[in-house]
């Protein structure tokens, strides 16, 4: 059988696609989010299911440990082969609402970004799109790109990455120090990654 169709049975018919990357579809269904890693037609089967099978696991795992450290994410309800079944989190992403925050809203931002590092976890796509403001709390979503990974390279990119969305997509530069402030309050070794922020920001200009 398919597997779209497949995995579809397990959760009725009728999904609604809400978004499609280079890697996933997302779908939304009776309050949950269905997101099913596509096959390319460029990699040998074998190959591709390996790769699919292995990126969709690996993924599920961050998410869950993210949580388990204190970091607001969606709750991992169902895993295939290919899919996973999330809680959904039915809040306003903060890029939509982003200039209207609470100083304390962009602590918040930098606290779950500190507890992430803490617990050896780069997100690799740390944007305004990739959080969702519900009930108070700041959820980050979409961990597939995340890695375990424990190197001050790799946090200054995650935060580097951040700071450029906020600059250039928002014009809040200013909001930075806030989030800078509760990153310190989650991680202790926040100035080596301040530092290795602004030596990747010299390169971009540089280069």
């Amino acid at each position: 059988m398919d597997i779209e169709r497949s995995t579809f049975s397990s959760i009725n018919s009728g999904p609604k696609l809400m978004d499609r990357g280079a890697e996933a579809k997302i779908y939304l269904k009776n309050n949950k989010i269905l997101k099913l890693r596509i096959s390319k037609s460029y990699r040998l089967n074998e190959l591709d299911r390996r790769i699919r099978r292995h990126r969709t696991k690996k993924e599920a795992k961050i998410i869950s440990d993210s949580r388990k450290k204190g970091v607001p994410t969606p709750i991992v309800l169902d895993l295939g082969d290919f899919y996973i079944l999330l809680e959904y989190i039915n809040g306003k992403k903060i890029k939509d609402d982003f200039e209207n925050l609470s100083f304390d809203k962009y602590v918040q931002i930098g606290q779950n970004i500190g507890k992430l590092h803490s617990a050896g976890i780069v997100h690799g796509d740390l944007t305004t799109s990739n959080m969702i403001l519900f009930n108070g709390k700041i959820y980050l979503i979409d961990f597939g790109l995340a890695e375990y990974d424990m190197h001050v390279e790799s946090r200054g990119v995650d935060l580097h990455v951040l700071f450029q969305d906020i600059k250039s997509y928002h014009n809040k530069e200013e909001v930075i120090k806030h989030i800078k402030k509760g990153y310190s309050e989650a991680f202790e070794g926040s100035n080596k990654v301040f530092k290795r922020v602004s030596d990747i920001s010299k390169r971009g200009r540089y280069n």
